[in-house]
């Protein structure tokens, strides 16, 4: 896989597939946000991404989903092998750059 995109196929896209990690998954809280872990049958992690409205604008909400999907684009290797992943993002979200979004998820998987 070219390590330069991120596939269709790696994102989270049906109702059923975040239901099943919301339901199920492991827990963890960052600044303003939180990130949801289940483990998955397939060979490489999938990422869903659930921003609230209170957390801004549409183009403010666009932005933090293209911060988180660049993140895990070029660090995928640092979260859970095998996995879904859900970041559910609240209204006191306040990261607005590439590496303090990295540092932060760094710092909260443990990787």
């Amino acid at each position: 896989m070219d390590r330069r995109t991120l596939p269709k196929q790696h994102l989270l896209r049906t109702t059923g597939d975040f239901q099943r990690v919301y339901k199920s998954g492991r827990r963890l809280r960052g600044d303003g946000y939180g990130l949801i872990f289940l483990a998955n049958a397939l060979e490489f992690n999938r990422l869903g991404i659930s921003v609230q409205r209170k957390a801004g604008n549409a183009v403010r909400r666009n932005r933090i989903k293209r911060l988180i999907r660049e993140v895990f684009r070029l660090h995928r290797d640092q979260f859970p092998p095998s996995a879904d992943i859900v970041f559910t993002v609240r209204p006191e979200f306040a990261i607005d750059s590439l590496l303090d979004m990295h540092t932060s998820v760094v710092r909260l998987i443990g990787a």
